[in-house]
């Protein structure tokens, strides 16, 4: 099989996972539900937590351990578009080709299920720690994972990032500048590649210091991934990437493109692309690994230089 047929495997596999783990639509909150559902079955690439389980599987890790926390990753991922997709934040009315959760829930029900996810993926996480009991060690390394998940995702990550996004666009374009554009990049994007990484690999049994050089590759990767988003939302159309291109420009952000040109935009995706690979294969082959993950590497490049 090429790429794109194990990837679209591996996309299947991760859908089964989490329609495991999402919650029944039945009660009195079943809207919420229905909302939740209807947000993370949406569609994507899957990316957070296929990087998770590939980095889990490269690191020697077998079994059932690294779902709930695959599963609780998509989750915050989603949660965060919900309300990144909101009237008060960037408005806008199509994710993942077909209409935003408060386009269709409304803009209150949008909120609570955002809400409602991120309360729910720790729940999902934690069922992580009854698989651990029936291996001796284990735990420690699931107390760890939940660690690097809600650090990851909160004020000092995703959430920090967020925050600071959110502020830039009410300065002064000369005001916005190198160093605060990258914090963001690195925390509102890089911080859950990141994690799901670290989260991978932590369950597999790696090392601190593993864990250390993981975490810079993450940074790499989130940011390829951040500055080819801002490309394609100059380059590209609604029909190729299912959401609303130009939105930047639309919220007066300033961007790395806006920042430092097309031209070495693309260049610094490529550069830091190959640093992350560099990594990855370096990791791979010590003591400790099982081996070099060629899937990973074409999944790193190929979603830096994604068209979509």
């Amino acid at each position: 099989m090429n790429f794109e047929e194990v990837r679209q495997e591996k996309v299947e596999e991760i859908e089964k996972i989490l329609k495991k783990y999402l919650p029944a639509e039945v009660g009195y909150q079943k809207t919420v539900l229905e909302a939740m559902n209807y947000s993370v079955l949406a569609g994507g690439k899957r990316l957070r937590p296929m990087l998770m389980q590939e980095t889990f599987r490269m690191f020697g890790g077998e079994g059932h351990l690294v779902e709930p926390f695959m599963a609780a990753m998509e989750m915050i991922h989603t949660y965060s578009l919900v309300h990144d997709d909101l009237p008060c934040m960037d408005n806008d009315e199509y994710r993942r080709g077909r209409k935003t959760t408060h386009a269709v829930y409304g803009e209150g029900m949008a909120v609570l299920a955002g809400d409602a996810l991120l309360n729910y993926a720790f729940e999902t996480a934690c069922r992580s720690f009854a698989m651990a009991e029936e291996e001796l060690g284990v735990l420690p390394r699931c107390a760890k994972a939940m660690t690097i998940l809600a650090q990851k995702a909160g004020i000092y990550g995703m959430i920090g990032g967020q925050t600071a996004d959110t502020e830039a666009e009410e300065l002064p374009e000369e005001k916005v500048t190198q160093e605060l554009l990258l914090y963001i990049h690195e925390n509102k994007t890089a911080a859950l590649i990141q994690s799901s990484m670290m989260i991978g690999a932590v369950l597999a049994g790696a090392s601190d210091e593993q864990l250390q050089r993981l975490e810079k590759i993450g940074t790499c990767i989130g940011l390829a991934f951040q500055i080819q988003d801002d490309i394609l939302d100059i380059t590209s159309s609604l029909e190729v990437l299912g959401k609303q291109t130009g939105s930047d420009l639309k919220n007066h952000k300033v961007t790395y493109v806006s920042l430092n040109g097309m031209e070495h935009s693309v260049k610094e995706v490529r550069r830091l692309s190959e640093e992350a690979i560099s990594g990855l294969s370096s990791i791979a082959c010590e003591k400790g690994g099982a081996g070099r993950n060629e899937f990973l590497e074409i999944l790193v490049d190929d979603l830096i230089t994604r068209k979509k």
